[in-house]
Order: structure tokens, then C-alpha cells, then sequence
């Protein structure tokens, strides 16, 4: 009954995680896209009420205007619409699903003895200080003379996150270590939202309802947060569907591969940005491929040779000791209610028929068993590689 309660919850967090994701990341882009995009009034009017930049546009069969103040109106309207529940909604959300299975279910997707023999308690503890001790060198980096120059700034986070991402995969299984550094990432971009953007808007709305100038200083800090933000959207989304590829969190250069699709996301994402100023570059977009490039070759499989010969009969013993306590169609590993993916390998034929996914699963990236709960041992990952090569010839 608990499996089946935590699926449900697993189902209904995930869920809500990527709505309110996609309204948060949404929400974000397109507000990136109109400062982006915004052109000098041509009424003089609206120049003269200080209307700093418009933009007219189509869309679900009408026409828009959209203008913005180079300080603030006159008169602040009645209703002052606020985007900010989108970004908190989404990381209580991934926070949920975060302590629902990486914390919770600790023992089988966070913990990898064969990484780092931890305890539950500890595993706990090592991935809230990593979400709060991200935050708080990111906010000193930020705050500190690096925070400045831009581009230095952007060099030290990166050496950062590399370090981070080294790190995570020193402790915890790959598919753990890949998660935490999302969520880390993920609370550094809310954690901008309500510690640095929104107190500067509501500074910036009160002085304008007491007929003050505002202060400049609240908005470059939030201006540059918010590009912080902008850029790390695409590596929190690959980690948050990177579960889906062993591949990658299951190589010995895990913590490689995840900084290199990282960077890879954000250039694609600074592309975009420049492309909204119309600055066509393409050779962002080749750098980003580059580095997809090496990513593919450090995971690309290696061919194992062998002359021995396993039969159905001796792969089945390993597959039904080390896998099929999950991949049976009533598992017997605590957590788990269903097969994960659907896949049977309770039976000789089921496991034939999934040969592929078999051999890619345990031997090429070794991501499973996930966690090794089993134990499965190298001399078995390497009878079950000579079974697939048997199959094949």
C-alpha cells in the first residue's frame, strides 16, 4: 500500500511540478522577449507621460500594445498584475518531489555504495546543504567586486557549478547526484525571485505611490538576476528529464557531461537573447553543438570483447537475482508497485526481448540495478555484456 501511495503522490507532484514550470519558464521567456523587443514610442504623447519603449503584436485574433516606463506612471493603476507565484509554486512543487524521492526514497535513487557508502540521515543532510550553501556563495559571488564585471562574474559561477558538479557525483548515485545539482540551480533561480527581484519591484512601486524617484540601484541588481535566471532555464530542465537517460548521469564522467549540456543550454539560451536584439550569432549555436559533441563521444559505448559464452539460462540466473525484484509484473523491492518503464524481466523470453535495453542498462551505462540494491558484480555485468554479444553474432 505505501508503494502505491508514493506513486500516486510521485504522479500528482510531478504533475503540478511541470505546470506550474511551464507557466513560471513561460512567463519568464516571454517577459525576456519584450524588453528584448521594445521600440521607441511613436506617439509623442506617450514620450511625454514616459513611455520608454512599446511593442505592438498579434495574436489569438487581436492586436496587442504593450508599453513600458522608463520610470513609472503618473498614476500607478488599479490593478498591478505580479509574476511571482509561477516561480514559487514550481520550486514547493520540485522541492516535494525532491523529499518525496531523492530523500524519502534516499536508499534507491540518492544513495550508490559503490560511490559513497552514506546513511539515509546523512544523504538527507549533505543534499540540504548543498541547496543552501549554493544559494549562499551564489548571493556572495553575486554581491561581491566579481559581481561587477559580468563576464568574470559568469566565469567564477561556472568553475562553480563544475565544482558542485564534481562534487554531488563523489557522494551520491549519478541519477542523485544529477537531481541535487537541478534543485540547486532551481533554488538559486527562486531564491532570486523572492530575495532580490520582487523586494526591488516593491521598492520600485512604493516610491512611485509616494511620488519618488526610484532608486536605481534595486533594479541593476534584479536586471542581473534575472538574466542569471533566464540562462540557468534550459540545464534545469535537461536535469529534470536527464532520468530518462541513463547514459548520462551513468558514465564515470557523469559530472563532465553534466557541465557540458549545462553550458550547452545556455548559450542556446544566450543565442535566443541576442537573436531578440537582432543580433544573429550563429557561432553561439556551434559552440553549443561542439559541446553536445564531446558530450556524445565521452558517452559513447565502448565495445567490449570477449570469447566467452553465456546461454539464456546462466544471463536469466544474474537477470532474475539482480533485476527482477523491480521488473516483475508483482516486484518484490520495497518502493515499488509496478515495473518500472513497464519492463518485465521475469522470464527468460521478457528479458530476450529486451536485450538491448538489458545490455545499454547494466553494462553501457551501468545505471542499473538502480542504486546496485542488488549487488549485481563486475564479473556478472561482464557475463551479461558476452550473453548480448552471443545474441548478436
Amino acid at each position: 500500500m505505501e508503494a502505491y501511495i508514493v506513486e500516486w503522490l510521485n504522479l500528482l507532484g510531478r504533475w503540478l511540478h511541470m505546470i506550474t514550470g511551464i507557466a513560471w519558464i513561460g512567463a519568464s521567456f516571454y517577459f525576456v522577449w519584450l524588453d528584448n523587443h521594445l521600440e521607441t514610442p511613436k506617439s509623442q504623447a506617450d514620450q511625454d507621460k514616459g513611455v520608454g519603449g512599446e511593442l505592438w503584436a498579434v495574436h489569438g485574433g487581436g492586436f496587442y500594445h504593450a508599453q513600458k516606463y522608463k520610470v513609472s506612471p503618473a498614476q500607478l493603476p488599479e490593478n498591478l498584475h505580479w509574476f511571482k507565484w509561477e516561480a514559487y509554486t514550481t520550486w514547493l512543487s520540485g522541492m516535494f518531489m525532491l523529499i518525496l524521492m531523492y530523500w524519502y526514497g534516499a536508499e534507491i535513487y540518492t544513495i550508490d555504495p559503490n560511490v559513497m557508502a552514506l546513511t539515509k540521515p546523512v544523504a538527507i543532510m549533505i543534499g540540504v546543504g548543498v541547496l543552501v550553501l549554493g544559494w549562499v556563495v551564489y548571493d556572495l559571488l553575486c554581491k561581491s567586486s566579481l559581481g561587477k564585471d559580468d563576464n568574470i562574474l559568469a566565469a567564477v559561477l561556472l568553475v562553480f557549478v563544475t565544482v558542485v558538479a564534481f562534487g554531488l557525483t563523489q557522494v551520491f548515485s549519478g541519477r542523485g547526484a544529477y537531481i541535487h545539482y537541478g534543485a540547486m540551480l532551481g533554488t538559486i533561480m527562486v531564491a532570486n525571485v523572492a530575495m532580490v527581484i520582487m523586494p526591488g519591484q516593491r521598492a520600485m512601486v512604493a516610491n512611485a505611490e509616494k511620488g519618488l524617484p526610484p532608486d536605481p540601484a534595486p533594479g541593476l541588481k534584479a536586471k542581473q538576476r534575472s538574466v542569471h535566471n533566464t540562462y540557468f532555464t534550459l540545464p534545469v530542465l535537461f536535469v529534470m528529464t536527464s532520468n530518462h537517460y541513463a547514459g548520462t548521469y551513468g558514465s564515470a564522467w557523469n559530472w563532465l557531461v553534466l557541465v557540458l549540456i549545462s553550458l550547452a543550454g545556455a548559450l542556446i539560451r544566450v543565442y535566443f537573447v541576442q537573436r531578440h536584439f537582432g543580433r544573429n550569432k550563429p557561432m553561439i549555436v556551434v559552440v553549443a553543438l561542439v559541446f553536445l559533441a564531446i558530450s556524445a563521444a565521452i558517452l559513447a559505448p565502448k565495445p567490449v570483447e570477449t570469447s566467452a559464452v553465456v546461454d539464456d539460462v546462466t544471463a536469466f540466473a544474474i537477470v532474475e537475482q539482480r533485476c527482477a525484484s523491480c521488473h516483475a509484473a508483482a516486484p518484490t523491492q520495497p518502493g515499488f508497485s509496478a515495473a518500472p518503464k513497464g519492463v518485465l524481466l521475469d522470464s527468460i523470453e521478457a528479458m530476450k526481448s529486451q536485450a538491448v535495453a538489458v545490455h545499454q542498462q547494466t553494462v553501457v551505462s551501468r545505471a542499473m540495478p538502480i542504486g546496485n540494491l542488488t549487488q549485481i558484480t563486475e564479473e556478472e555485468r561482464a557475463q551479461l555484456a558476452a550473453w548480448f554479444q552471443s545474441l548478436e553474432k
